[in-house]
């Protein structure tokens, strides 16, 4: 299927009207940048000198960044802790010009929080701090009935599941119950611990491997992907399923007319690849602006494609602008799907 350029800048100009909620996982994200003249005659690890140091939000958090940076208005919803990395990744969500009025900050969690050591342009190491307790039952309950009350103000709501316990069985339940008597647009990044539980959402966004862990196929070829995609179209009762491959591009799967299975790929568009960190929360953020602006699922995967082809060329959790996904249209041309 072809779509209109012309639509898909009509999209774009529409996308800072739409305001979104992010519900997931937040974490704060250090990058540190330097260079490595050496090795250390301490043990044979390479010596960064450093040069800067960046804070940005990761997880849900960067969702919300590339919501932000692609005109949208936004707000956060989740769990941090009353710790250093809570207050500093508030604080960095608020830079964006996001609101952080559904984030709820507990005493004793630990936020999480990745630092990455840069070395010229390659990542050396990485450090996770976190303390990989799951909310307890009253914390859980507070963040649903938080997640209820932002939701009517929203056009869509993004779940970004990191598997890190902000998203859990109670949650997913309201939201599909809610959808199910009151249809809103809906899309959510999956992981493995709640494979069992999405529901009813608009679009679920899986990567190949997450694909074929949740529909029980080993994906080696197209008929195996397309037989992944229909059985999760089923299985998630959602209306469309957008698997992410790489440098396969994305496979889109949605309901027919005559209840049939549709299935269209989008080849990437992606010019050089640095780092794919980030990159599915750029395509999730970018449809679901396009979706919420009125577009189609295949717009929104077109636009999100493009999104993605830019991020990629950059390093850690990167962001695109509406400039430069005009100009990236305007340098490939290739807003159509094969």
């Amino acid at each position: 299927m072809r779509v209109s350029e012309r639509r898909l800048r009509a999209l774009l100009g529409r996308f800072s009207r739409v305001r979104v909620l992010v519900v997931g996982d937040l974490m704060l994200d250090e990058f540190v940048f330097g260079r490595v003249e050496r090795i250390s005659p301490e043990a044979p690890v390479p010596v960064v000198h450093v040069g800067r140091e960046e804070l940005r939000p990761g997880g849900a958090g960067n969702v919300v960044s590339n919501v932000r940076a692609l005109g949208g208005r936004a707000t956060a919803c989740g769990l941090v802790g009353t710790d250093a990395a809570g207050t500093q990744l508030q604080q960095a969500l608020r830079a964006t010009g996001a609101s952080t009025a559904g984030i709820l900050a507990t005493r004793g969690r630990r936020t999480t929080q990745k630092t990455r050591i840069i070395a010229h342009q390659q990542q050396v190491v990485r450090l996770d701090h976190e303390d990989g307790a799951s909310p307890g039952a009253a914390e859980a309950r507070r963040l649903r009935d938080m997640v209820l009350r932002q939701l009517p103000r929203a056009h869509v709501l993004i779940v970004s599941d990191y598997g890190k316990g902000a998203v859990g069985p109670e949650l997913l339940d309201a939201l599909a119950e809610m959808r199910r008597r009151r249809p809103f647009t809906w899309l959510i990044d999956p992981k493995r611990a709640n494979f069992a539980h999405y529901r009813r959402a608009s679009l679920i966004k899986p990567n190949r491997d997450e694909a074929a862990q949740a529909s029980g196929l080993e994906i080696r070829d197209g008929a195996t992907l397309r037989a992944a995609g229909e059985r999760l179209l089923t299985h998630w009762e959602a209306e469309s399923i957008l698997i992410s491959q790489g440098e396969g591009g994305m496979a889109l799967f949605k309901h027919g007319p005559r209840g049939d299975v549709m299935v269209e790929e989008f080849p990437t568009v992606a010019r050089q690849v640095f780092d794919v960190t980030g990159a599915g929360d750029t395509v999730l953020a970018t449809c679901a602006l396009a979706l919420g602006a009125g577009g189609s699922l295949e717009e929104a995967t077109v636009l999100a494609n493009h999104a993605a082809g830019i991020v990629v060329g950059r390093i850690g959790t990167a962001t695109t602008t509406i400039a430069e996904l005009r100009a990236a249209m305007r340098t490939t041309r290739a807003v159509g799907s094969s």
